[in-house]
């Protein structure tokens, strides 16, 4: 495929998850002459009804195929979703959702980055100790299919906030360790969640994570090599570490690794 079309068909692809309901592609069906290709396939209007976490990858499917097959109904979909969603920013989070806001931050620039679906950051206190860690973290990543990255790997801004705020941005995964109530981490955790991320918690003692935060599960990990090496395991057979399947941990539970 040509690399400007699949350039195209990406950020036709973010506009679509971020705006349409069940009644857009009905309309963009109709328009396209491909309302055959969006009503039989298996996956595309029952994940945007659930909200399930495969919509993304079920539209860029879609839009694929009917770019592939016939590309003037591509180009009839763009012009729709150009006039039906005029200015329409980049969609950056990790999941559809039902409203979208637009925010102007004033400490951060927002760069000028697309989202990376493959990039892990990961959010840890800077300390010897949690090399090894970092280590695990960036083999279950590996192991997945994954990239991981910490500010420390990069110096793109002389503001390490402005550093810390892109990472987040680029990133569809973000990993914080809450060991030791590091308040960065936790300010980090808060710009995540803000940006609609999928965090993944984890930590050496669960006494060391928020109360607000406690109805998260919560990866519990010992700082040896056989704790390690469960981290590693865990992260790596979770949901939120397979690309084709992006889910969030379920609420109120906490998963310990002894």
């Amino acid at each position: 495929m040509d690399k400007e079309l699949g350039k195209q068909i990406i950020a036709l692809r973010q506009s679509i998850v971020a705006n349409f309901n069940a009644g857009h592609w009905e309309e963009v069906g109709l328009l396209s002459g491909h309302s055959e290709t969006i009503d039989n396939h298996p996956r595309l209007l029952r994940s945007l009804s659930w909200g399930d976490e495969d919509y993304a990858g079920n539209v860029l499917a879609v839009l694929r195929q009917i770019a592939e097959e016939d590309p003037k109904a591509f180009h009839v979909i763009e012009q729709f979703v150009q006039q039906k969603f005029p200015g329409d920013s980049e969609y950056i989070s990790a999941k559809p959702a039902e409203r979208r806001i637009t925010f102007a931050p004033s400490v951060f620039s927002v760069p000028d980055m697309p989202l990376e679906t493959d990039l892990v950051v990961v959010m840890m206190p800077f300390s010897a100790e949690f090399a090894p860690v970092y280590a695990a973290i960036g083999n279950a990543c590996k192991t997945a299919d994954l990239r991981c990255l910490r500010v420390d790997d990069i110096w793109e801004d002389s503001i390490i906030i402005q550093d810390i705020f892109s990472l987040i941005f680029r990133a569809h995964i973000v990993v914080v360790d809450f060991t030791g109530k590091n308040p960065n981490v936790m300010y980090e955790t808060g710009i995540a969640h803000t940006l609609g991320k999928h965090v993944v918690p984890i930590s050496q003692s669960l006494s060391d994570v928020p109360f607000d935060l406690t109805h998260h599960r919560i990866l519990k990990y010992l700082p040896n090599s056989q704790g390690l090496t469960a981290l590693q395991t865990a992260l790596t057979t979770a949901r939120n570490f397979k690309k084709s399947n992006f889910h969030p941990f379920p609420a109120a539970s906490v998963y310990p690794i002894h």
